[in-house]
């Protein structure tokens, strides 16, 4: 990289629509008066910065415990400095002349951040608030620092929020192994001072649909088995927590235990790479334990008067003394761990045995109880085993989904004799069901994302499902160069998608519209009479109250004292814009976004045709709103049309938690009421017209309340 006023730097880029991945220069200066460059904001928009930032109580939390600890002139270092945050805070806390420190000066804060687009923004934010003079900014990670040449000597104070939903995700423990190693004094303050982990044991259908597919499907009966007996576990989630927002589970979840203490980690002390813990809990009902809920508590001082829990509000009365004031927050969630199989048999006042380990970046369990002599733990992977996301195995368990797609391909394939099949993405459904629905077909796959080891698992579930691999083929040539010497010299009969594309469990839903561009570019070799599933797609739209997560999303100003406003663009704030600015289209769980309600009617905004070439399309629609409220912005998703003539559709709208939806929040949120009711001074619908634009893949949204 180079020095100087201006700075270039590599950013990866990748377009999901296109399939296309490219490494592009981002320029940046450090002019404070300029914004960072727009690939930067959109890079920064998806993160959680503005989320935490508007966090009110963590900023508290953190304010009071920095003044109670940073109580004279030392050396402060702050790992992962992001905005700066708390490196202003500490700043002033020490109260540092204004005056320019000599170079050997010990009182100082140091604010140590390896990511250059945060560096850019975290210098404007430091110079926007007069503490240039007071905060070293340093652009490397924490253990690439050198005492004697970065820092003229070890720290005597550690502030830092490197903490994922999990605690240990970001590297915690090797940051801290290294600080006290090479950093800091010995017996050192930190802030926070230290960390507890707590789990809960839960019985929830929901959770167990989303790991044990061979137990759920084991009663549905379109035939077609994705996790054979004798394959168990074939196809799996990987046996790691994962971050969920429960508080909306709360009437879906049995509670079979009380909560329970796993792990503390101390920040003042070097910690461990690998601990253990054996616990025994009793069982409080009987039922199935099917997850260990898991969150955890910061003490943020010493003298353990200021606290900051990740509980879910119905857990958090049980935790009083660490409650906070329970405000939504997407930043850090709740954990789940799934039990695996159908789960963990107990009765009432049953002794359970929880095995909890931990490593450097994460927390695993194994849990058994008192009468019954086998451990429930992870599985183990073999040759065959493939690994997809909780929701897709649930998406895949889900009867009335493949019900749906079943019926598709039954209604294309009736009216064709010996057809070449294409499926053109990730989805392992769809060849097993080809070659059960028709014995004469052959099967062709792209597999974008899982290339081989889709096509072994496929390979290992052949006899299960009657087919012979000899009738699937596995395509090596990129798409733009496929010719019907590829497909054997015959032309395309059936062109199927789910669509679902391997690791975009984090895009907005019209991203899969890659099926469509992938259709395009197949033109030349479909055969005349082709069948496309889907045929087609409507994108829908819903205007919603989202309160949570529009505060969540909410442009900065003032934090603590310190003005934040220069970060708006970069972070991708939504809400209290000035009137120039647009807010993004982000991706969300809906049914997860805190408090919820559907203010409109449904709508079908624009509708796609996939049985013509990609191309740029537009549609418009009113919005009529069904009931009174604020508006905060609306939610827009993806019905799949997979059978035009014979309307079968599955949706990805917010009633399905298993995909995301698009979010568009409004800059400023707006009164609105039942269109049937009239009052003048009130909205009763909104115009609306989306705008697909086929050459960059992006959708952009126009709106006027009437």
């Amino acid at each position: 990289m180079s020095s100087g006023s201006n700075e270039r730097m590599f950013q990866f880029k990748y377009d999901p629509v296109t399939g296309m991945s490219e490494w592009v220069v981002v320029e940046g200066d450090d002019n404070h008066d300029n914004v960072v460059q727009p690939s930067s904001t959109i890079d920064l928009g998806t993160t959680s910065y503005l989320d935490m930032l508007n966090d009110n109580w963590r900023n508290k939390a953190y304010r009071l415990a920095i003044d109670k600890t940073v109580t004279r002139p030392c050396c402060v270092l702050d790992i992962g400095a992001g905005t700066g945050l708390l490196s202003m805070m500490a700043a002033r806390a020490m109260g540092i002349a204004d005056c320019t420190l000599a170079s050997g000066d010990k009182r100082r804060v140091i604010a140590c951040e390896s990511y250059l687009p945060m560096v850019k923004l975290m210098r404007k934010l430091v110079h926007r608030n007069g503490m240039e003079r007071k905060v070293t900014v340093i652009n490397k990670r924490s253990d690439e620092l050198k005492v004697g040449v970065d820092i003229n000597s070890r720290a005597h104070i550690l502030v830092s929020e490197i903490l994922d939903s999990e605690l240990l995700g970001e590297g915690l423990i090797p940051t801290l192994q290294n600080a006290h190693d090479e950093l800091l004094v010995e017996n050192p303050k930190t802030v926070p001072y230290r960390a507890i982990t707590y789990g809960l044991l839960v019985e929830s259908r929901f959770l167990w649909r989303q790991h044990d597919l061979h137990n759920n499907e084991v009663c549905l009966l379109d035939g077609i088995r994705l996790v054979p007996t004798e394959l168990n576990p074939v196809l799996n989630v990987k046996a790691q927590q994962y971050p969920m927002h429960c508080d909306s589970l709360e009437e879906e979840l049995k509670t079979l235990s009380e909560p329970f203490k796993i792990f503390e980690f101390d920040f003042w002390k070097r910690p461990d790479s690998h601990g253990e813990a054996q616990i025994c809990i009793k069982s409080t009902s009987t039922g199935r334990v099917n997850a260990v809920l898991s969150w955890w508590v910061l003490q943020l001082d010493q003298e353990g008067t200021i606290f900051y829990s990740t509980a879910p509000k119905w857990i958090k009365h049980l935790q009083a003394d660490f409650s906070g004031d329970g405000e939504w927050c997407d930043h850090w969630k709740q954990c789940v761990w799934f039990v695996p199989g159908k789960g963990l048999s107990v009765s009432k006042d049953e002794d359970i045995h929880l095995h909890a380990i931990h490593s450097e970046i994460s927390i695993s369990y194994n849990l058994w109880a008192e009468n019954q002599g086998t451990k429930i733990h992870s599985n183990h992977s073999n040759e065959f085993q493939l690994t997809l996301s909780p929701e897709k195995i649930a998406v895949y368990s889900d009867d009335y989904w493949r019900h749906q797609v079943v019926l598709a391909v039954h209604n294309a394939l009736r009216r064709k004799d010996s057809p070449l099949c294409f499926v053109v993405d990730d989805s392992i459904f769809l060849a097993p069901a080809i070659a059960h629905l028709c014995k004469s077909s052959r099967v062709m796959l792209l597999f974008p994302g899982l290339r081989e080891r889709g096509f072994r698992y496929l390979h290992s579930i052949a006899d299960t499902n009657q087919f012979s691999v000899d009738r699937l083929k596995l395509l090596d040539t990129q798409i733009d160069c496929l010719t019907i010497h590829d497909t054997d010299g015959k032309k395309i009969d059936l062109l199927v998608g789910e669509p679902y594309y391997y690791g975009f469990d984090n895009y907005l839903p019209w991203k899969n519209l890659r099926f469509w561009k992938e259709r395009t570019r197949l033109e030349r070799i479909l055969s005349k009479d082709v069948s496309i599933i889907p045929g087609r797609g409507r994108l829908r739209v819903c205007a919603m109250s989202l309160p949570d997560l529009w505060k969540s999303r909410c442009s900065l100003a003032d934090i603590e004292g310190f003005d934040h406003s220069v970060a708006n663009n970069i972070l991708g704030a939504c809400g209290n814009l000035p009137s120039r600015e647009e807010s993004p289209m982000l991706p969300f769980f809906v049914w997860q976004c805190g408090g919820t309600k559907e203010l409109s009617e449904r709508l079908t905004l624009m509708e796609f045709d996939f049985t013509k070439p990609m191309s740029s399309c537009s549609g418009k629609a009113k919005v009529r709103f069904t009931k009174n409220g604020t508006c905060h912005g609306f939610v827009l998703w993806i019905d799949w049309v997979l059978d035009v003539e014979n309307g079968v559709v599955v949706s990805s709208g917010p009633d399905n938690r298993y995909w995301k939806q698009g979010v568009k929040l409004l800059k400023t949120p707006v009164t609105v009421t039942n269109h049937d009711q009239h009052y003048s001074d009130e909205h009763h619908s909104v115009e609306m017209e989306a705008i697909f634009d086929s050459t960059s893949s992006n959708l952009i949204l126009q709106y006027d309340f009437v």
